[in-house]
């Protein structure tokens, strides 16, 4: 049974490196880039296409973070390369310290940082077991009684008294997660060390880190760049975006916001009036703006609709344009689109105001994005586009917990057919 009871507690905790400084690398390279710079010769250690930093300069790797985790809960950490992660797994486990803030421990960690962690290479698998549990402060009597289990869940039991250097990676990981899993430990951290086992041995470590996690209420902290491991196995996610905290909470908008953490949920947006639309019939419409009513935008009470008011420039009168919205997953394939069924009046103006409303009765909760279309006839009665806004406009939808069956099979426009779509011109 699921307690409230508090296991992890990060508070305002930032972790700040000096870089260029010796004591980076080994001695030898320490000498190469010395003799290099002597000579006034280019670093011969300094990777391809690697900045170069000034001797002293500081790079926050975290940026005052602060979270908590309760005891049970499965919580997936996900960001781009260099976002912070593996190092925020590095300072709970205690391998370095923050430079700011404090880290609250209620338990024992058991951590699986790279594959291999905690390892001595000349150790045979068994007696690497035996030491593991040693760390974590469990009885020669305690490690015994597990033995057997982590012997054959690891899949390894013929080597299992072979030394560890002799082992392939998948052999390593094999191992070593079956001694995080099954040692007495209250806390699993794991990063992104399943992408190295085959398919179905990540399947049976999912599997395992769900059942402690249910049955024995371990906490487990893990990274990965797989969303569908984070979606099977985390109840809640957080993001970490060059070195800050921009969300924790329900996975599917974690995932959504990281895909998406370059186009900024607004209630505003300014469109490109320089786009340069190689399908559009000639400039003569414009969309301008895209303002997005309260009730569209993160909100439990959407009544089914996105509504918003388009800013538009015409400059001159068109009697007959129809749109058309295309809905997308967020960065991912078509979800459906919806069009006018009847021509829309455009006057000729600097400053006219569309209302849009989009029925999202079909859609289940999540984030999306749309595509907007102005199409129909120009004055020399050729049919095309007039505008077409391509950037990505993020809305979110959220209360429903299931899409009506509502199924539309188009190669095209996707899969669901949503209801006619309504335009007015607004005073």
């Amino acid at each position: 049974m699921k307690t409230d009871e508090l296991m992890l507690k990060v508070e305002n905790v930032s972790k700040i490196y000096k870089l260029g400084e010796i004591g980076g690398t080994t001695l030898r390279d320490e000498l190469q880039r010395l003799w290099a710079k002597l000579r006034k010769k280019e670093d011969p250690t300094k990777k391809i296409g690697a900045k170069n930093y000034n001797k002293g300069e500081k790079f926050k790797a975290l940026d005052n973070i602060s979270f908590e985790v309760k005891k049970g809960e499965r919580i997936g950490i996900i960001g781009h390369n260099g976002a912070g992660k593996s190092t925020l797994l590095k300072l709970i486990s205690r391998v370095t310290g923050p430079t700011e803030g404090q880290i609250h421990l209620n338990g024992r960690v058991a951590s699986m940082l790279e594959v291999g962690t905690g390892f001595h290479p000349e150790l045979t698998g068994r007696e690497n077991v035996y030491m593991n549990g040693a760390i974590l402060g469990m009885t020669k009597k305690e490690i015994d009684a597990k033995m057997e289990d982590i012997i054959e869940f690891s899949e390894v039991r013929q080597f299992i008294d072979t030394p560890v250097k002799r082992y392939s990676s998948g052999m390593y990981v094999k191992l070593a997660f079956s001694v995080a899993a099954h040692l007495d430990s209250e806390i699993m951290i794991m990063d992104e060390v399943l992408a190295v086992g085959d398919i179905q041995f990540q399947q049976k470590c999912i599997n395992k880190m769900k059942s402690v996690s249910e049955q024995e209420d371990k906490t487990i902290l893990y990274v990965s760049h797989n969303m569908n491991t984070i979606r099977e196995l985390c109840d809640k996610v957080i993001v970490l975006d060059h070195g800050k905290l921009i969300f924790m909470g329900d996975v599917e908008q974690g995932i959504s916001i990281y895909s998406l953490k370059d186009h900024i949920l607004r209630d505003q947006i300014e469109l490109n009036q320089q786009r340069n639309n190689v399908y559009s019939l000639s400039d003569i419409f414009r969309f301008k703006k895209i303002k997005l009513f309260p009730n569209s935008k993160q909100s439990s009470n959407m009544k089914d609709s996105l509504c918003f008011i388009m800013d538009y420039s015409s400059s001159e009168q068109l009697s007959d344009v129809f749109f058309r919205i295309v809905v997308y997953f967020a960065n991912g394939p078509t979800v459906g689109m919806t069009c006018t069924n009847k021509s829309t009046i455009i006057r000729k103006t600097d400053n006219g105001h569309l209302k849009f409303n989009v029925d999202l009765s079909c859609l289940a909760s999540g984030v999306y994005t749309l595509k907007i279309y102005a199409y129909g006839l120009n004055s020399q009665n050729v049919t095309g586009y007039f505008d077409v806004i391509d950037e990505n406009i993020v809305f979110v939808e959220i209360g429903k917990e299931e899409i009506n069956d509502v199924t539309w099979n188009h190669a095209r426009w996707g899969h669901v057919k949503f209801n006619e779509l309504h335009v007015n011109e607004e005073d």
